[in-house]
């Protein structure tokens, strides 16, 4: 909101972490309503939670010859949420791009929709500590 509400320029995109363990429905909501574009941040959470080998997110993937990595862009594609994971590996750039030829079926998104935990898998941005923290980190 501070973003949104205390800028000349109302922001067309913010990137908030955003996966299958922290869906942000109720940000996406928020920015939505104000005309901002949700964008994930850490679309795979970098792997923790083992998101790679999550056995929901691994049925669905069998079920259509796709990746975990390919169900959760899917996914994203679905909930309107934009998504820019990042690779150096060719071979992942066009598995990333290979997300439009399926269509996840309501059961499968209401699937996902329950692996949600409503925290970060990184850390809390709430926290007063780790905000000066990361306010206090200078780039080299």
């Amino acid at each position: 909101m501070d973003l949104i509400d205390h800028n000349e320029v109302t922001p067309a995109v913010n990137q908030i972490e955003t996966h299958p363990f922290f869906q942000r429905r109720d940000y996406q909501q928020l920015m939505g309503e104000r005309g901002v574009q949700l964008e994930s941040w850490g679309p795979f959470a970098e792997g923790r939670n083992n998101l790679f080998s999550d056995p929901i997110l691994s049925q669905i993937g069998a079920a259509y010859g796709k990746s975990v990595a390919q169900v959760v862009l899917r996914w994203l594609i679905q909930r309107e949420v934009a998504a820019n994971p990042k690779s150096v590996r060719p071979e992942r750039m066009a598995e990333n791009f290979d997300v439009f030829d399926f269509q996840l079926t309501d059961e499968e998104m209401t699937g996902i929709a329950a692996m949600d935990t409503g925290t970060s898998v990184f850390f809390d941005h709430r926290d007063p500590e780790i905000v000066s923290r990361i306010g206090n980190v200078r780039g080299s």
